[in-house]
């Protein structure tokens, strides 16, 4: 279940809602500012893990990888 970012048209509150199925319209997602159905989907940098032992699920490198 993917999580997504979404912006209230309405009130311009922004804020992050799990979605159940991927056919779920944007219509129906409830803006928990002011209970309206009037939500548009933000795009968002996806994670990504290179499958390193230096990168974590988290997205952060351990103290060993050589950044600073």
């Amino acid at each position: 279940m993917p999580m997504f970012d979404y912006h209230c048209r309405n009130c311009g509150n922004k804020f992050e809602e799990l979605v159940f199925t991927a056919s779920t319209p944007d219509s129906e997602i409830t803006c928990p500012e002011c209970a309206k159905n009037d939500s548009e989907r933000l795009l968002s940098a996806p994670m990504v893990s290179t499958g390193g032992s230096s990168a974590s699920f988290t997205g952060g490198c351990s103290s060993s990888s050589g950044f600073s």
